[in-house]
């Protein structure tokens, strides 16, 4: 989701890289320094182990198993995972929500078999879709109705959270890790300056809306162009609103976020876009307000790009993007 042609630069030090597919994603980590490689095979054997828990597809995952049998006892990595899940969901007004798996097969995002479903199908997946239908006691897991769990709005963001804490333990002071999309800058590059990030163009993922300098961030980007599929030359997203059960229509089409954690920059940047970008602003505020600051560069159907202050120094957009800039005061 997001470009790094920028972030590799004035790099001197001894570096490791890797570059591999999972969670249905290719990944890109590369880290400095001589414990990089070492430190590197571990990140990635940490991601497959991770996929082997969260999957929806795997049979044998935890999380697939739990949406088989309508709960059960979770390991307390899944629990706690929901956990957050759960605490986000409310902390956006549901508009990220975990129990969106009915919704994302009857739209066949979760299988590769795209369709638009036929309105009684689509008022039955609404039926089983909801964090309303999830119980969380301990690690205890109770899904009533058919409800099924998908963790994949924050299971990249945690994965990079989980390997964060990794290459600290490792001794890693400077890396990039893109998992897909989900970006982490650790510490900044080996000259001392800060990481440069290409946010993609959602119109033209060859092109890019602006560049970002950050340090120890993290930054996620939902997008209108990452799943979709057309039927009778209308466009259909993946980014499902949970209040109607089709795609947002939000005014939006990507939204980035930047944060100190990857499991709420995944989050976010779902309930952000369909929220639209006077509900991003106001959930910005009240979060703020709680004492979690995260700051949005938001795309919008018309032609936009609006950025937050906590950006009006680190963000410089492209002039010949053709897009309008606004900086949010």
């Amino acid at each position: 989701v997001l470009c790094l042609p920028l972030l590799l630069c004035g790099c001197a030090q001894k570096s490791a890289e890797r570059e591999f597919f999972a969670m249905d994603t290719v990944m890109q980590l590369r880290a400095y320094g001589p414990a990089a490689e070492d430190a590197l095979a571990q990140a990635e054997a940490e991601i497959y182990r991770l996929e082997g828990v969260l999957s929806c597809r795997d049979e044998q995952a935890a999380l697939a198993r739990l949406n088989e049998t309508g709960g059960g006892t979770a390991g307390e990595e899944t629990a706690a995972l929901l956990q957050t899940a759960l605490t986000l969901c409310e902390q956006t007004g549901g508009a990220y929500d975990p129990a969106l798996g009915a919704l994302s097969e009857a739209w066949g995002f979760s299988t590769g078999a795209y369709r638009v479903p036929e309105p009684d199908a689509l008022a039955e997946a609404m039926q089983s879709s909801g964090a309303g239908l999830v119980q969380l006691d301990g690690i205890s897991v109770t899904l009533t109705n058919g409800a099924q769990l998908d963790l994949g709005g924050i299971a990249k963001g945690y994965a990079a959270d989980l390997l964060r804490a990794q290459l600290e333990k490792e001794g890693v002071t400077s890396a990039t890790l893109d998992l897909g999309g989900d970006v982490f800058v650790m510490g900044r590059k080996t000259d001392g300056s800060d990481w440069r990030i290409a946010v993609k163009d959602p119109a033209d993922t060859e092109s890019y809306l602006g560049v970002v300098s950050a340090a120890d961030k993290f930054i996620v980007t939902s997008g209108v162009y990452e799943r979709y599929f057309e039927e009778n030359g209308v466009r259909y997203h993946h980014i499902l609103d949970p209040k109607t059960g089709c795609p947002a229509e939000s005014g939006l089409v990507s939204v980035t976020v930047l944060c100190e954690n990857g499991a709420w920059a995944d989050a976010l940047s779902t309930a952000c876009f369909v929220l639209g970008p006077d509900g991003a602003l106001a959930l910005r505020d009240d979060l703020a307000d709680q004492g979690t600051n995260f700051e949005l560069i938001l795309a919008t159907d018309d032609g936009r790009v609006l950025y937050t202050d906590g950006l009006a120094d680190a963000f410089t957009p492209n002039d010949e993007s053709g897009y309008t800039y606004e900086a949010l005061a």
